[in-house]
């Protein structure tokens, strides 16, 4: 199967993603196969909160529109266009399985590595996470009846993964070193726990601010473009910041977050922690960058300098930094859980790797 006719059945995946929002599903009479799928998907984004507690509807329409977005055919076409594929062909010397041990912190966080290994002529070996079972193998299905033939790239399994070449991995620190262990015969990337940061320097505007909240609230902070950190010249006053962030008050409604907000506050106010609180978040100054559900940290800084080298020094823990170009290589607020298909996760280039097996 050629490549351009798994992007075509991607780009078909795209079209029909497109017609699904929180405020309106609304049928597009020129997308394929809607008597096949169209009803069950929507059915499926109804249950998925029964599934996970933590995927709500706005939290999965909110990655069906991102998915939609971003498999276009221009989008692909950048994507692509800087790789040569000529070094994968379709028969046993060039052709591997890819196995992917995906995570389920957040609705479809694996589709990028399944797309990656399809669509660079591989065929790809799930195992999903129990938190996550559902939305992936329904968006194969719909590929596949696309077009058939990309069936014989596609497998899922729920046991022991086995009969694969090389290995995607996504868990913790502490399950990251028994992948490293388990695949260590096996080309592969492991990835570990990684965070989010924002660098202020009190010039920030409401919207800006506002916009922070998204890289904050989205997927209740579960992800790791999630800014869990923030960064803040001394004597920095927070107030702007809490008018900007009431936006999202609603979250505390969600009973899951509600409970990580009392325990979490709980444990602070024990340990006699100083805290800032809003009844919805917690800021707590703290050196780390890994705050809990419903907290984030803060650290003062006397100079841009400093943050850039720490941050620099820590690369490997930092997922995203977000600052309006205070800081290098930074994206701006708002755009976290946007990320465009040539955004790798950890800064590795996953099609690099899957040409290189």
């Amino acid at each position: 199967m050629l490549q351009i006719e798994k992007k075509k059945c991607f780009i078909e995946l795209g079209k029909f993603l497109s017609q699904f929002s929180l405020d309106n599903n609304k049928k597009n009479d020129s997308v394929l196969h809607n008597d096949l799928f169209f009803n069950d998907f929507v059915a499926l984004i109804d249950l998925s909160q029964s599934h996970n507690g933590w995927f709500t509807p706005e939290n999965v329409y909110f990655s069906i529109n991102s998915w939609a977005e971003a498999l276009t055919e221009e989008n692909l076409d950048k994507w692509l266009a800087e790789y040569s594929f000529n070094c994968i062909q379709d028969d046993a010397n060039g052709t591997k399985t890819v196995g992917l041990i995906l995570a389920g912190n957040i609705p479809l966080v694996g589709f990028h590595d399944f797309l990656s290994v399809v669509i660079s002529g591989h065929k790809v070996l799930v195992k999903t996470s129990s938190n996550d079972q559902k939305l992936l193998p329904f968006l194969a299905n719909y590929l596949i009846a696309v077009n058939s033939e990309i069936e014989n790239y596609i497998t899922f399994t729920d046991g022991k993964m086995e009969n694969f070449d090389a290995v995607i991995a996504t868990g913790s620190n502490n399950t990251a070193r028994y992948f490293e262990y388990y695949f260590k015969d096996k080309p592969s990337i492991i990835r570990k726990n990684r965070n989010s940061v924002a660098v202020l320097n009190g010039t920030e505007t409401n919207e800006d601010l506002v916009n922070l909240g998204e890289d904050i609230f989205r997927y209740f902070g579960l992800g790791c473009r999630n800014v869990s950190k923030l960064f803040v010249p001394k004597d920095y006053n927070f107030e702007q910041f809490f008018n900007a962030i009431f936006e999202y008050k609603d979250v505390i409604y969600y009973e899951k977050y509600a409970n990580n907000y009392d325990y979490n506050k709980a444990v602070f106010l024990m340990s006699n922690f100083k805290l800032l609180d809003n009844e919805f978040l917690t800021l707590k100054e703290d050196s780390s960058y890994a705050s809990p559900i419903s907290s984030v940290f803060y650290e003062y800084y006397e100079n841009l300098e400093d943050i850039q080298n720490q941050l620099e020094n820590d690369a490997e823990q930092i997922q995203c930094i977000v600052s309006k170009d205070l800081i290098s290589n930074s994206i701006p607020f708002g755009k976290t859980q946007k990320p465009e298909l040539w955004d790798y996760a950890d800064n590795v280039d996953t099609i690099d790797f899957l040409l290189k097996i």
